[in-house]
């Protein structure tokens, strides 16, 4: 079991009930869900004290999208990954977020055993 802390942003409610089930038996570290974009992308300005080890992000949403949430992390001081979950990526999508650092991307929907590998890839 890791020792990180995680934030995980979706507007799929299910979706984000799946990845917080999985990854309770993941770490022992914190886990902070959002359904809104724009609150994930404050608490990563905000992170201070707290600070994420993985980000896990779906690339489209209402207001913001994965690429906003990239792009947040990027200007954060965090040393964090980045995994896209998506759905419906164009080839383009998935180049911009390569370009700006993502560590790996997931297509929905997933099987729980393909996150966790998914997982395992990325994550030290």
């Amino acid at each position: 079991m890791k020792n990180i802390n995680i934030l995980v942003v979706d507007d799929d409610v299910v979706t984000l009930e799946l990845v917080t089930l999985v990854l309770a038996d993941y770490t022992e570290g914190q886990v902070h869900t959002f359904t809104k974009s724009t609150d994930a992308i404050r608490a990563i300005e905000e992170a201070g004290a707290f600070e994420y080890q993985l980000v896990i992000s779906d690339l489209m949403m209402p207001e913001k999208d994965g690429l906003d949430v990239l792009a947040a992390l990027n200007g954060a001081v965090l040393d964090a990954k980045f995994l896209m979950l998506t759905g419906n990526a164009t080839r383009e999508k998935v180049l911009e977020a390569r370009k700006l650092g993502a560590d790996a991307f997931i297509a929905k929907p997933f099987a729980t055993q393909d996150l966790l590998d998914k997982l395992d890839d990325i994550v030290d």
